[in-house]
């Protein structure tokens, strides 16, 4: 059995808190015992919600043990995995405890606002012999899974373009998120997913070249665009604008061609379209994937197995693209070689 305590009840916190539920009512053999946040009112369910619907049932908060600070709460309880849902500027120190006290270790993405902070997270692991997880959470989404697919086995032969997008109004779940220095802008903060994936997809990149908008004095990049040169030319760009007001929601998807068909993801559904053939909707689950990234990562480690996907070495390489994406903005788009 896990016993799991979470730290962060924002609207992702709740996310994984209702996905932990799902599993063990599954038979996953893991109990969340405790939940921490520094507003006490989280606690109970309060807080504000996101920019996509996660949630889909009532949580009785009196079944958990409830902390304000990390430290009593790792002090008090017996936990086997922290699961860290907290804001993008506390993701190294946090991380960093809670390995140090000897517990595996989900964090929400991005990893960390740099790379330095992301191997400082890696080492802590490594020295304390406990695993770390990231939660970029394309890795697990099905349409996505269903691309790497069609990448890995060669489908409908090479990739040959990309177009990757998200979008959606400015996030009002807290007001660090805005602050550059704490959330690092749309760059760091909701691009990072769609970069993730292209680094997970075709692999890192050889170098970016990206144009980016302040809109929101203070929060960094708020509209940005971003092209990936890879050695084989393969055309790739990934966009991002989360200053679309007003009754627009929020959106996601990509478009992508091989040498022998297409797919594209709206966010709704797939389609292929093969060069010769008809078109398909390939069945795919409804489930996001919150719920099965959870499930790996609850049932890698039950398993005693290491992490395959989402690996920090991995996913710090997505923060050495954001890096480079964000240098390039600042010099206008100039290309920006990226650490390999």
């Amino acid at each position: 059995m896990l016993k799991i305590g979470l730290i962060g009840v924002g609207f992702m916190g709740k996310t994984h808190l209702e996905n932990y539920i799902r599993l063990a009512q599954e038979g996953a053999q893991i109990q969340v015992v405790a939940i921490c946040d520094a507003d006490e009112s989280k606690l109970n369910g309060g807080g504000a919600a996101g920019n996509i619907d996660t949630s889909s049932s009532t949580i009785d908060y009196s079944k958990f043990n409830k902390y304000t600070s990390v430290e009593s709460m790792l002090a008090a309880e017996q936990l086997d995995v922290v699961d860290i849902t907290l804001p993008t500027f506390l993701h190294r120190a946090i991380a960093v405890q809670c390995l140090d006290a000897k517990v595996h270790v989900l964090c929400e993405k991005p990893m960390a606002l740099n790379a330095e902070d992301c191997e400082a997270m890696i080492q802590a692991a490594e020295a304390n012999g406990k695993q770390l997880m990231i939660g970029q959470c394309l890795r697990f989404w099905p349409a996505y899974v269903y691309l790497k697919d069609l990448v890995d086995n060669d489908t409908f032969g090479n990739a040959v373009s990309g177009y990757f997008y998200r979008g959606g109004s400015t996030p009002s779940w807290g007001p660090w998120v805005l602050e550059k220095e704490k959330g690092g802008g749309a760059l760091m903060d909701m691009h990072v997913h769609d970069t993730d994936a292209i680094h997970w997809l075709f692999g890192k990149p050889e170098a970016v070249s990206c144009n980016g908008r302040n809109m929101i004095p203070g929060s960094g990049y708020d509209i940005a665009s971003t092209s990936y040169r890879y050695e084989d030319g393969k055309i790739v760009n990934a966009h991002v604008d989360w200053t679309l007001q007003g009754d627009f929601g929020f959106e996601m998807g990509f478009k992508v061609n091989f040498e022998r068909g297409n797919v594209q993801f709206t966010g709704d559904s797939v389609k292929v379209n093969p060069n010769e053939g008809a078109g398909f909707n390939p069945e795919l689950s409804a489930d996001m994937g919150y719920y099965f990234q959870l499930k790996y990562f609850v049932e890698t480690l039950l398993e005693e197995k290491p992490f395959l996907t989402a690996t920090p070495r991995s996913t710090m390489g997505s923060i050495d693209i954001i890096e480079a994406e964000l240098a390039s903005a600042d010099n206008g788009g100039a290309w920006v070689n990226v650490k390999q």
